[in-house]
């Protein structure tokens, strides 16, 4: 089942996730010039092992029940599905643009799943 995109859900959904103003900025921005069919920003996890997660975001046709979706009144519209949301609690969302480099930046989403940084399966004996 596809959410109706006009549906605001509290903010609260996104409990230990933040979203700077130049991230929330950005993703209305890119909306603004997107398709009519892209109704959200999607963030994504994937990978794994020892570089660790990788976080990402393209545009979302659609949002299903399951995805969390933070949205205002501007046009700025943000969705996470259930497996991403839960390595990004204790994260902040932000974009730095630079004059050679714009980007979204993923901030402490390491510490969110518990890692300490160092992976001791990998690369030679400990």
């Amino acid at each position: 089942m596809v959410r109706d995109m006009n549906q605001n859900i509290d903010e609260s959904v996104f409990s230990g996730i933040s979203v700077t103003p130049a991230a929330r900025s950005k993703i209305t921005e890119l909306l603004s010039n997107a398709d009519e069919s892209q109704s959200a920003v999607r963030v994504f996890v994937s990978g794994g092992g020892c570089g660790g997660m990788s976080y990402g975001m393209t545009f979302a046709e659609s949002v299903s029940d399951k995805d969390q979706l933070m949205k205002d009144e501007d046009g700025f519209a943000l969705t996470i599905d259930p497996v991403a949301l839960s390595y990004l609690q204790g994260a902040e969302i932000d974009f730095q643009d630079s004059d050679v480099n714009a980007t979204f930046v993923f901030n402490n989403v390491f510490q969110a799943v518990g890692g300490s940084g160092a992976c001791g399966g990998c690369g030679g004996a400990h």
